[in-house]
């Protein structure tokens, strides 16, 4: 009886370490994650491939291309004058690449981006583009 329970044990042991839990640290997920993929892609525009995975299918996206000017930036010198310069201003290409798993009902069961780069606002422009910050009401 001892082995049993033993055995029991381990396995909700191994099946609880085998749950999915959604972090709020990806905030592209905790957006999308749910929501219909018709919905994403007339937003943000159709995928450039899709393979069907037997209970879905899985689309590879690239989208939010846009150019933006990134202004010089220069250290603080006397007086609150303008010091000497730390970098060039420059012209930075932004966009983003996801890939999405849909179930059978075209609902997104999880999106991982695999292209990104820094955005303007934060280290991530995929989390800018595809997830922005809702302002307070």
């Amino acid at each position: 009886m001892k082995l049993s329970t033993f055995a029991a044990a381990g396995l909700a042991i191994a099946l609880a370490g085998c749950t999915t839990i959604p972090t709020s640290a990806d905030p592209i997920s905790s957006r999308w994650v749910g929501q219909s993929a018709g919905k994403f892609f007339a937003a943000f525009g159709p995928p450039i491939s899709d393979v069907e995975n037997g209970s879905g299918v899985n689309y590879t996206w690239k989208g939010g291309y846009k150019t933006v000017r990134i202004p010089a930036k220069y250290a603080e010198g006397a007086d609150g004058k303008r010091g000497k310069q730390i970098s060039a201003a420059r012209t930075q290409y932004l966009r983003c690449q996801a890939e999405i798993v849909t179930s059978s009902d075209y609902t997104i069961r999880s999106i991982r981006v695999t292209g990104d780069i820094p955005g303007v606002n934060g280290p991530s422009y995929c989390a800018e583009f595809l997830a922005p910050a809702q302002p307070a009401q």
